[in-house]
């Protein structure tokens, strides 16, 4: 075990070096040190199979997969592996088309009904949801104003189901032009206005540095209405190594320092042929 550490730890001083790294880790010898609960988005490993990329990540330590819809459940189940934030998995619903205008709140309620039913069926605890866009000059008060309206309508059913509805913070500079929960400040009144444990937000590194930066003093200030994390390098949201703007052990330790028992998720899509090398190296980074 001792001789695993050391290796762990001159990876990490390699890394944080700037200096290059083998891609292929040995990833029987990893040992983490549990300060990060480490979870993984499989969007960003579409070529590798499900069942493939399940078997895989427990070796490196990773202990959910991000943003599974409801017909992949069977495969994380068959591995033991939870679903650490499930996908509003609807063609109908999603980023574009979310709780900021009224006329979506009746179909949105009866989905989120169905998707909560199902997630605490399988045992997870995390649904992720969204604003929907700035279409036809709504105002960003509007919107907030709906959003917490027709928010307020299921959260009583997902606190009944032990289920948080978690809302998405994404960039609407680069990514996803007229997003509307595009800054923490906006999502965070939000989160006051619906007033619920249940509800909280996802506070996605990568996107937030695009939208404002300063990320370590808005992560200790706001960290009560953030129930989970993604990262990404910035630029070009590939990996998080020497070749992008964040220090990602500095934030790590930050959001370790302020207590957070949920999941920090992997989001970075992989230039590197070896995906799953590349993934070792961000956990070895992040694992502070």
């Amino acid at each position: 075990m001792e001789n695993s550490i050391a290796r762990r730890e001159t990876i990490k001083k390699i890394l944080l070096s700037g200096l290059s790294l083998p891609l292929m880790i040995d990833q029987e010898d990893i040992m983490l040190n549990g300060k990060i609960k480490h979870s993984v988005c499989k969007w960003c490993y579409n070529s590798i199979p499900l069942d493939e990329f399940a078997g895989a990540i427990k070796k490196i330590g990773i202990a959910a997969i991000d943003l599974i819809s409801l017909d992949q459940f069977p495969v994380l189940k068959k591995h033991n592996i939870p679903c650490s934030m499930v996908s509003i998995s609807s063609q109908e619903w999603g980023i574009t088309k979310g709780w900021n205008r009224t006329e979506h709140h009746q179909g949105l309620i009866k989905w989120y009904k169905y998707l909560i039913d199902e997630t605490a069926k399988a045992g997870y605890k995390n649904i992720i949801c969204f604003s929907g866009n700035r279409e036809e000059g709504l105002d960003d008060e509007i919107g907030l104003e709906n959003c917490a309206e027709g928010l307020s309508k299921i959260i009583g059913y997902a606190k009944q189901k032990k289920i948080t509805l978690v809302m998405e913070l994404l960039n609407s500079k680069i990514d996803h032009k007229n997003y509307m929960c595009d800054s923490t400040d906006w999502g965070v009144e939000l989160c006051r206005m619906v007033d619920s444990e249940n509800f909280k937000l996802l506070f996605d590194i990568y996107h937030m540095q695009i939208m404002e930066g300063d990320i370590i003093r808005t992560i200790n200030e706001n960290h009560k209405f953030f129930g989970h994390y993604h990262t990404g390098g910035v630029p070009g949201r590939a990996e998080i190594d020497e070749t992008q703007e964040l220090n990602y052990p500095a934030i790590m330790r930050a959001i370790a320092a302020t207590g957070f028992q949920g999941f920090v998720g992997q989001e970075f899509i992989p230039k590197n042929p070896d995906k799953i090398g590349s993934l070792t190296k961000a956990i070895t980074l992040c694992d502070i």
